[in-house]
């Protein structure tokens, strides 16, 4: 049995997915803690005592994100595009572009009929459109980042909320507020600014016959709601769509280290 990980070091949150013979799923965890923390060598610390495996039965180790270039404790870097590409091909294999919502920065990446990365477009200049977009927001509005889709659902009157700048937005949000509008709609009117600024990068792909959407801001239903509404259409969203890179990131490993004993 070969037994490879997947570290993604993201901008606010550590994941670690443990892979079995290249297929199978032995453990995965997130944790919120990202670049700066040594919290990520605990998770793995974790991740080996869960699954009662030591480190030298890891054979490859494969780390990605933001923070990949502070880590010592991985065989090879790759890129977080190529490996949420990896992930969710792997999950969802008629995936022909992935809308990746992370806490820095948005991207779309279209894929081959192979599941490789054919192009990708990232917004990374601004918040607008990212995790951290609607954690700015949800801080103003004093409702809990889970509880968001919940408000979402009770909207019957979005507000327009135009800026595409977090500090903007903020200051936008607040006006409606002192006019009286409701937090649900607020809510509602953030989670479809947020979808116009994904969807921007997705049309520029030309590619949305079937959509998958990963990262962490894809477990908000709100912003799932409002991307299939702008696409009108259903998107796919993997079990775990925060854990995708590090899966990706495993299985690349895996591949490795077939290569290497391959020429071995």
């Amino acid at each position: 049995m070969l037994y490879t990980m997947g570290v993604d070091i993201g901008s606010s949150s550590s994941k670690v997915v443990i892979l079995k013979d290249g297929k199978e799923i032995l453990f995965q965890i997130a944790v919120q803690s990202g670049i700066g923390n040594d919290s990520v060598y605990s998770l793995i610390e974790e991740s080996l005592y869960k699954t009662k495996l030591k480190k030298e039965d890891i054979l490859f180790t494969v780390v990605t994100g933001y923070g990949r270039f502070t880590f010592e404790g991985a065989d090879k870097q790759i890129s977080e595009i190529s490996c949420h590409a990896k992930g969710v091909y792997f999950l969802l294999p008629n995936t022909e572009t992935i809308i990746d919502i992370g806490g820095q920065d948005v991207k779309a990446i279209t894929l081959d009929d192979n599941g490789n990365v054919k192009q990708f477009f990232m917004n990374d200049k601004c918040a607008a459109g990212t995790g951290r977009f609607v954690t700015v927001i949800s801080r103003v509005l004093n409702v809990e980042l889970d509880k968001m889709a919940d408000y979402d659902k009770l909207s019957q009157n979005p507000c327009n909320i135009s800026s595409t700048c977090a500090v903007f937005a903020e200051s936008e949000v607040i006006s409606q507020l002192a006019k009286g509008a409701k937090k649900e709609d607020v809510i509602a009117g953030v989670h479809n600014s947020v979808a116009s600024k994904i969807l921007g990068l997705v049309y520029r792909g030309n590619s949305t016959k079937c959509v998958a959407v990963c990262g962490g801001g894809a477990k908000n239903g709100g912003i799932i709601r409002a991307i299939e509404k702008g696409l009108n259409k259903k998107v796919f969203t993997p079990n775990n769509p925060q854990l995708t890179g590090a899966l990706g990131a495993a299985i690349f490993a895996y591949e490795e280290l077939k290569k290497l004993r391959k020429e071995g």
